[in-house]
């Protein structure tokens, strides 16, 4: 009897951890899917406070982003050296050399904070749009997660460290579940942290989002049929940004998307904002959207320290 027991209770311990993990996901931003003017959205979540107790990372009201409904065309940026006659060269180029001098900006950032609104298409179908609010390290490369919402993910926590807990993510996620599971330690691109993602957790965050569009953008200028085009004083929520925007016309094997904007921050000259999207699947349909990040309330070098990265922070609810 008491075997049996014992075998009950193990089995009823794995059903659970089972359906933990089968529910549990990850981060993730949202658009709109329409060559021309950015639309014009609903408001913004309310802005998100710095490293303070549990009860100061209350989510704002699930309001979605606020663009600028127009935008204005400007040349792009000039040669490196100004003055000096440059040969045609392919469209991106320019927008290259901007994203080599942002990099330089990006990785001389300690770290920061931000709300991440999230929304990616898989296996046919966009997700509901994530908001989470993150706090990102670069050394060690360290992220902490705090899910604000849809409902179904509101209080769930990440956290993973580069180099430790053998390469493993640490999450909770809330309710019962959490109550008789507690705290787990999953690979970031095993099948279940992968659930419902595009990217793992390790390739979150401005630095490698700017690091993945320069890796497209040199394999694209190897080939034409590319329109750039760069729009300024656009605005996302309170920032104003300049807009680039990349057009391939027609549908190639050496293309990953039909369109893309990136939106530069003008003040921090760091990319705020990356939304991407297919070919129309008719002729005269819309582009559909492949995935879209946005960082809102983004605020660099806060001084985090590993106590911003720890489990044991009695801020978070890791058990």
């Amino acid at each position: 009897m008491v075997l049996a027991n014992s075998f009950r209770r193990s089995r009823l311990t794995a059903m659970l951890t089972a359906l933990l993990l089968a529910t549990l996901l990850f981060y993730s931003v949202k658009a709109h899917g329409q060559v021309g003017p950015v639309p014009t959205g609903p408001r913004p979540p309310g802005p998100m406070p710095g490293p303070q107790p549990r009860a100061s990372l209350q989510p704002p009201p699930f309001q979605g982003i606020r663009l600028a409904d127009r935008m204005t065309s400007i040349q792009p940026p000039g040669p490196t050296q100004p003055g000096v006659a440059q040969p045609p060269e392919h469209p991106l180029m320019p927008a290259l050399r901007w994203a080599y001098t942002g990099l330089e900006n990006i990785e001389k950032i300690q770290d920061y904070s931000a709300t991440l609104v999230k929304r990616e298409r898989l296996d046919g179908k966009v997700g509901e749009t994530e908001y989470m609010f993150v706090k990102v390290r670069h050394k060690p490369f360290s992220v902490y997660l705090y899910f604000l919402g849809p409902p179904a993910l509101k209080g769930r926590e990440v956290i993973y460290i580069d180099g430790q807990n053998n390469g493993n993510l640490w999450a909770h996620t809330t309710g019962i579940q959490d109550k008789l599971v507690g705290t787990i330690s999953l690979k970031p691109n095993g099948v279940i942290a992968m659930r419902g993602q595009r990217y793992p957790l390790t390739e979150l965050g401005i630095l490698n989002l700017v690091r993945r569009l320069i890796d497209v953008a040199e394999q694209d200028v190897k080939y034409g049929e590319c329109e750039v085009n760069y729009f300024k004083g656009v605005k996302i929520n309170d920032r104003t940004c300049t807009c680039i925007q990349v057009v391939h016309p027609y549908p190639r094997r050496n293309f990953l998307f039909h369109l893309a904007r990136i939106f530069v921050d003008d003040e921090l000259n760091v990319a705020i904002r990356y939304e991407s999207h297919s070919w129309p699947p008719q002729a005269s349909g819309r582009p559909e959207l492949i995935e879209e990040y946005t960082y809102l309330n983004l605020k660099l070098n806060n001084g985090f320290t590993d106590r911003d990265f720890d489990t044991r922070n009695p801020d978070y609810q890791f058990r």
